[in-house]
């Protein structure tokens, strides 16, 4: 069994659920907790809940957290997913900002060098949990990011921004730089090969029902704008269990802090002793094959 903690921003890009029904679904997972981060979190708590309820789980600890950015960003206000899923039971608290981060330092802090920390949204909770207490980087097992670009695939090759990196670009760089030796990013350049059609996802999502059953009822806002869905956040989720899936490479990931049109840019460079470590390409079949396989 690995521990994890899951911070994301549920509610907004669909993926986050997806991820979230895997981790319920995935017997090695013993998931310890979630907090929601960036615009109206107390809704993505609301999600995270209902999500987990429809998986059979009202175990886990669920808080919101920051809304953010810390200093500059576009922020994430919106939680469109919300609305489909409103009507089913849901808690209507889930504390304060702080108490999120208080939640997430006090169960790396009862677990040292276990716990492993997937963070799937803006970088603003991980941030303020790293400067409250500096020594929580290298309490953890592993810290697990779906944010960036780095090695380069069509369309998102260096030189592109990720949505996760540039809402709160000075939480991302906090975090990067606060975690040597611990962090494990899973960027946009190799999370854009793993794609299905929005009918293949219709179908094997009713199929597998529970909290992918739920996802699937959120996934049709998703579908208004876009024909396909990216499995981004599972990805990284995935990765933890099945680090076959990705080839990994190390370097160093800097992050570009200014106010500016490359805000929250991370520019990779490979070095044999580089503090972090990246996923450099995917295999996108055995990915999906992993993913249903636990799912049902």
């Amino acid at each position: 069994m690995t521990p994890i903690l899951f911070d994301t921003d549920l509610g907004s890009d669909i993926d986050d659920a997806v991820a979230l029904a895997y981790l319920l679904k995935q017997p090695r997972c013993q998931l310890l907790g979630i907090t929601t981060v960036t615009g109206d979190t107390t809704k993505r708590a609301a999600i995270a809940e209902i999500t987990c309820r429809a998986g059979g789980r009202e175990d886990i600890p669920i808080y919101a957290g920051l809304s953010g950015p810390i200093l500059h960003g576009p922020g994430q206000p919106n939680v469109p997913q919300y609305d489909p899923v409103a009507d089913l039971p849901h808690r209507q608290d889930y504390g304060s900002g702080a108490e999120a981060i208080l939640f997430l330092r006090d169960t790396i802090r009862a677990r040292p060098g276990e716990v492993v920390l997937l963070g799937v949204g803006p970088m603003t909770n991980l941030a303020a949990l790293f400067t409250l207490d500096p020594e929580i980087p290298a309490l953890l097992k592993s810290l697990v990011l779906m944010c960036g670009v780095y090695t380069g695939a069509a369309g998102h090759g260096p030189g592109a921004r990720e949505w996760n990196a540039l809402v709160d670009p000075v939480a991302t760089r906090i975090v990067y730089d606060a975690a040597p030796g611990k962090l494990i990013g899973v960027g946009l350049d190799v999370t854009a090969k793993c794609k299905l059609s929005a009918e293949e996802c219709r179908r094997r999502f009713a199929e597998a029902g529970g909290a992918l059953g739920v996802a699937g009822k959120m996934a049709e806002v998703w579908f208004q704008k876009s024909p396909f869905m990216t499995f981004h956040d599972p990805l990284a989720a995935a990765w933890i269990f099945e680090p076959s899936l990705c080839e990994t490479v190390v370097g160093r990931a800097e992050v570009h802090l200014e106010e500016d049109r490359f805000s929250g840019l991370t520019a990779w460079t490979p070095k044999a002793e580089g503090p972090h470590r990246i996923a450099a390409n995917v295999n996108p079949d055995a990915f999906f094959a992993h993913y249903f396989d636990v799912l049902g």
